[in-house]
């Protein structure tokens, strides 16, 4: 039974992703919003809600002992995820479509909005959350670009039009906010089911609660920024995926990280216990600065590169599978 909610959930969060990615470039469309302001902010702040409540939900409201490491554990493991396996599965998404990209395996994105979501996500990640709200006002202070022309219809528009006579060629803004509505709640209907479902699985194979937090729980809770990003890259849009990615990685470091910090500062600390945990921390760094820095020294972004955080996803596997068998 697990198996089939785990299966349903991930076609839920699917369906939830294509849905949320069309929506929401119609709303930044009739908003007049920039790329960065949707890509960074929007599409990142929609798709992470899922794995920034886990913590939240674990430190402020749950009472079972074992919460707070559960917290740190998701807090450290989304970023985690998006740093190593979702870039890594988008430059893989970016080689197997080169043949049909006007650039090949090169990334197009914008080099200044990229570094932008890079910088804040170092310094947020050692926590500032008001840096949080500037960078927010950064990019919706951004020029927007986006023409209707470029953007698929909107996937509920036909409904619009047939039973409430709406312009056939511009979705009405309420039509467009029902969809991303829609969307943001298949994904975190979907999100949870394949939590819990794979969360007992997991257990089944007794996996403790820190590692369940830091590998099962990230795994299911990044599929909306993973979907998003292979859809955005499919339709020769690599700045709004990679702008996903980066901008949910700024929202989650500092949000979450602001409330365990405050409510469960215990749990924020270097000892046996959670060093396999801030491990992640580290490769998430490695990652990031050895996949992006070829772009921010003016350089260009390539698929290759970006298939490291892959093999630096894997080589965590191994540390935490020695870290169990030692342990």
């Amino acid at each position: 039974m697990d198996l089939v909610i785990l299966i349903a959930s991930f076609g839920i969060i699917l369906l939830g992703a294509e849905l949320f990615t069309n929506g929401i470039e119609w709303f930044g469309h009739k908003m007049g919003l920039g790329e960065g302001a949707v890509g960074s902010v929007l599409a990142a702040v929609g798709t992470a809600l899922p794995e920034t409540t886990i913590p939240i939900v674990a430190i402020l409201f749950s009472s079972a002992p074992e919460s707070s490491d559960v917290g740190l554990g998701a807090i450290l493991g989304a970023p985690f995820m998006l740093a190593t396996l979702a870039i890594g599965v988008t430059g893989l998404v970016v080689l197997l479509n080169r043949g049909r990209r006007p650039r090949g395996e090169e990334v197009e994105v914008d080099r200044s909005l990229v570094r932008t979501d890079l910088r804040a996500f170092t310094v947020a990640y050692a926590v500032l959350i008001l840096l949080y709200a500037r960078y927010v006002k950064s990019h919706f202070d951004a020029e927007g670009t986006s023409k209707a022309e470029d953007l698929n219809p909107l996937r509920i528009h036909p409904l619009d039009i047939r039973f409430f006579d709406a312009d056939r060629d511009e979705p009405r803004l309420r039509t467009v906010n029902l969809q991303v509505l829609i969307a943001v709640a298949l994904t975190v209907v979907g999100a949870v089911a394949f939590v819990g479902s794979m969360s007992t699985i997991a257990r089944s194979f007794g996996m403790n609660e820190i590692l369940l937090a830091l590998i099962v729980a990230p795994i299911a809770t990044e599929l909306p920024e993973g979907f998003n990003a292979v859809l955005w890259i499919r339709q020769g849009k690599d700045t709004l995926a990679l702008a996903n990615i980066t901008g949910a990685m700024v929202f989650q470091a500092s949000i979450a990280t602001v409330v365990a910090l405050v409510f469960a500062p215990e749990a924020w600390s270097v000892q046996p216990g959670t060093r396999v945990a801030f491990a992640s921390a580290a490769i998430a760094f490695i990652s990031i600065g050895v996949v992006f820095l070829p772009l921010l020294r003016g350089g260009s972004l390539r698929a290759r590169n970006m298939l490291l955080g892959i093999g630096l996803y894997v080589a965590y596997l191994a540390i935490v599978a020695i870290a169990e068998l030692s342990g």
